[in-house]
């Protein structure tokens, strides 16, 4: 047991690396590092330790204080897990792009959360790294952690992932593709294979949006950025730890490319993988089918897929966001997200208690229920409903029936209805029900009818 390790930052590094064998990679072989085997979940943990541990050595960071940073990604949960383990208060300013389970998970360990704009960039007031910086200096006993301009980022890889590649590989590497964020690990890496192994290629992949990509092809900085919805990687600014002069080639990679890569990868592989992780194989995949000679090829799977459950592993996000296409019909039922004959629909029958009704919307977080008999459709129950019916009798929560308190007078549609004429029915509050020859096809929301008009003006 003496060798048993003491506590989870003696976890951190080490991971494991594994080839992926059921994607075409022409003539190369392409291997993966599991970084979300990190005790955190995410290649992040490796920075978070040696940006605190730098920060405490240079006396910068006291006993007890406090740290700050701004993140789109998971250097906040990784700076959490080791404040946690060293008993630092941690603030994190947040872009509002980050997914959900990010969120709850960071308030779950105790960080304060602080909230800012995603639209807009660097010196705006409410631009995330700004706004950071702000806190810290307004925060007496703080240290501003700024991953983006830290020597220790790059440090942390250039001292643990890229040595960590050449072992596992018995040094018979030829390229390493890896994303930007702050820059520490393509910077890391690009300094330890540049003394160690000059003939190994660092290839950057980029978020479709990000100027970096563009930066590595012509050396000029765009000042006209675009919006992508893979976290973590992808910038608007070249941060000042990032070293590209080692890049020779760059992809980039679109956010419908990196979502499906990264499920695919769960279903052919069993490799369960955030977003930036489907963007980073992607790219890998892509320089390895242009080689023409067999090369061993490394890349990264960054952090865990159980992220963003509520996100590209949620087949309906995916669909109001036109990454997955279903078949079209040119009518009502195109715009219908959940359909019930695919039992999609959150439904309820008119037997149910109110308490059922109540907890199935909390549940699926609606405020509307289609009250279906069989695929007909013979009321509605909303929030309304509820509130009225219970503000006379508490106990009707148990009580009271769906079908005592349904609405049965229905605005129903067929599917040939005209787009436009769902608005009067939105106007009144109602949502739309879709129905043919008797048969509940969904119901169209407000956010449906707004997905769709998006899709369309996006394809047009």
């Amino acid at each position: 047991m003496s060798n048993s390790p003491s506590n989870l930052i003696s976890l951190i590094g080490n991971t494991p690396m594994v080839e992926i064998k059921q994607f075409d990679a022409g003539k190369c072989r392409l291997f993966v590092k599991l970084e979300n085997q990190n005790p955190g979940g995410s290649i992040k943990d490796r920075i978070a330790l040696s940006m605190i541990q730098a920060a405490e050595k240079s006396g910068a960071l006291r006993p007890g204080g406090t740290l700050v940073e701004a993140t789109a990604g998971n250097t906040g949960l990784a700076l959490a897990l080791v404040a946690v383990l060293k008993g630092y208060k941690l603030i994190l300013v947040i872009p509002d792009k980050m997914s959900r389970e990010k969120i709850n998970h960071l308030r779950a360990m105790g960080a304060q959360i602080v909230m800012t704009r995603s639209d807009v960039g660097k010196g705006h007031p409410e631009y995330y790294q700004d706004l950071a910086q702000k806190i810290a200096e307004d925060t007496p006993g703080s240290y501003y952690v700024n991953q983006f301009a830290n020597p220790a980022n790059v440090y942390g890889h250039r001292t643990t992932t890229a040595p960590e590649i050449w072992q596992q590989l018995d040094g018979k590497v030829d390229a390493v593709v890896a994303g930007v964020g702050s820059g520490g690990t393509i910077s890391g890496l690009s300094q330890y294979f540049a003394e160690t192994a000059p003939h190994v290629e660092i290839v950057l992949a980029d978020p479709e949006g990000s100027i970096l990509a563009e930066y590595v092809d012509t050396g000029k900085l765009s000042t006209e950025t675009g919006s992508w919805l893979v976290e973590g990687i992808g910038e608007d600014f070249l941060p000042p730890i990032a070293d590209l002069s080692r890049v020779k080639i760059a992809y980039t990679i679109s956010d419908k490319e990196s979502f499906v890569t990264a499920r695919e990868l769960l279903k052919k592989e069993g490799i369960f993988g955030g977003s930036s992780s489907g963007t980073l194989v992607a790219a890998a995949l892509r320089y390895c089918r242009d080689q023409s000679k067999a090369k061993n090829v490394v890349t990264f799977i960054c952090d865990s897929g159980n992220k963003y459950l509520s996100k590209m592993y949620n087949d309906y996000w995916m669909l109001d966001q036109g990454f997955i296409e279903r078949e079209q019909h040119g009518d009502l039922r195109d715009l219908i997200t959940r359909l019930h004959q695919e039992g999609a629909t959150v439904t309820i029958g008119r037997s149910d208690t109110l308490l059922t009704a109540y907890a199935r919307m909390k549940l699926y977080d609606i405020s509307q229920l289609p009250v279906v008999e069989g695929a007909k459709i013979v009321g509605i129950i909303d929030e309304s409903d509820l509130l009225l019916s219970i503000s006379k009798d508490q106990e009707g929560f148990k009580k009271s029936l769906v079908g005592d308190v349904m609405t049965n007078r229905l605005e129903t549609v067929t599917p040939d209805v005209k787009v436009d004429q769902l608005i009067p029915i939105f106007e009144k509050g109602h949502v739309v029900l879709v129905e043919r020859k008797g048969e509940f096809l969904g119901l169209i929301t407000r956010i449906d009818l707004l997905n769709y008009l998006r899709r369309r003006m996006a394809a047009g």
